[in-house]
């Protein structure tokens, strides 16, 4: 992504939404679509060393996702939570675009005040088509 594929304005919304509800915990924030994938914050300690579209092809799994848990007892689906040695990743897919987030440990009611935040801002925003610029 160039930058072009996602509105300022957006990444504005993330940016504050992810510090303000993450803190000091917040490792990184990743917007993607089927097609793009851009690094919006990464922290200063961090190394620029993660695979992005690797991470990004996995992720866009969840695209598909949402319509497998659809109608089940378990209700709609929210988000995805993936623990690692070293921090969590948080996948919150609306529509035909997500975001990513990397934290440090964090309670579960933090992670869900995240995802509910997350869930408003995308859901607020529909991607730019490409095909219409």
């Amino acid at each position: 992504m160039d930058g072009d594929a996602i509105e300022q304005e957006l990444v504005d919304e993330l940016l504050s939404a992810c510090r303000t509800t993450v803190g000091d915990e917040l490792r990184s924030i990743t917007y993607f679509t089927e097609d793009d994938v851009e690094q919006l914050y990464l922290r200063s300690d961090l190394d620029r060393t993660a695979d992005l579209v690797g991470f990004a092809e996995h992720e866009r799994l969840g695209f598909r996702s949402q319509s497998a848990y659809r109608n089940t007892q378990l209700g709609e689906y929210g988000a995805t939570i993936r623990m690692f040695e070293n921090g969590y990743l948080s996948r919150v897919i609306r529509g035909d675009h997500g975001v990513w987030v990397t934290t440090d440990d964090m309670s579960m009611e933090r992670f869900e005040e995240l995802t509910s935040t997350l869930e408003s801002i995308l859901e607020d925003h529909e991607p730019l088509d490409m095909s219409e610029a």
